[in-house]
């Protein structure tokens, strides 16, 4: 019971940090993660009718993204096709420094978890997978794999809003 109220406990935080006021839009492993109704720091799920462009991004097993920087125009919205072409997951989650680094935390605790929010891949080896995203304000948006080990090893990259 005291290991529920904790998982509960520490998925409400996370879902606030990320969100504020969301709605409810995915889940992993039992952990309800709430995702962007509107604009955020980091944009919103992009309409896939609405892409201007498509990026390709690479994941590996030397703990990197190709590219792992990437830019971007305000009010842009593009398609990220991502590929593991590693031999373990990876996973490429969009987000703020901090809450990239709350989440990665919470990683290390249940590796087990699974993404599957709108600003969120996970990939296990040879798959792909992609992210339709809004980023709507001048900035930067980061992104890192969080898998247990991968972000904390440098599995980062930024997106640069102009």
């Amino acid at each position: 019971m005291k290991d529920t109220l904790i998982r509960f406990t520490q998925a409400a935080a996370l879902a606030l940090l990320v969100a504020g006021a969301a709605q409810a839009a995915g889940e992993h492993a039992g952990h309800a993660m709430s995702m962007p109704a509107a604009s955020t720091p980091i944009g919103k799920p992009g309409d896939a009718a609405r892409v201007t462009r498509t990026i390709e991004v690479d994941m590996t097993d030397a703990m990197r993204f190709t590219p792992e920087r990437i830019e971007v125009k305000a009010g842009e919205t593009v398609r990220i096709n991502v590929r593991n072409s590693g031999r373990i997951r990876h996973e490429l989650v969009l987000g703020t420094d901090a809450d990239l680094k709350a989440h990665y935390d919470m990683m290390m605790k249940d590796p087990g978890m699974r993404h599957e929010e709108a600003n969120a891949v996970s990939l296990d080896a040879g798959k792909t997978g992609q992210i339709v995203w809004r980023f709507d304000k001048a900035g930067t948006v980061s992104f890192g794999c969080l898998e247990p080990g991968h972000y904390s090893a440098g599995m980062k990259g930024a997106v640069t809003v102009l």
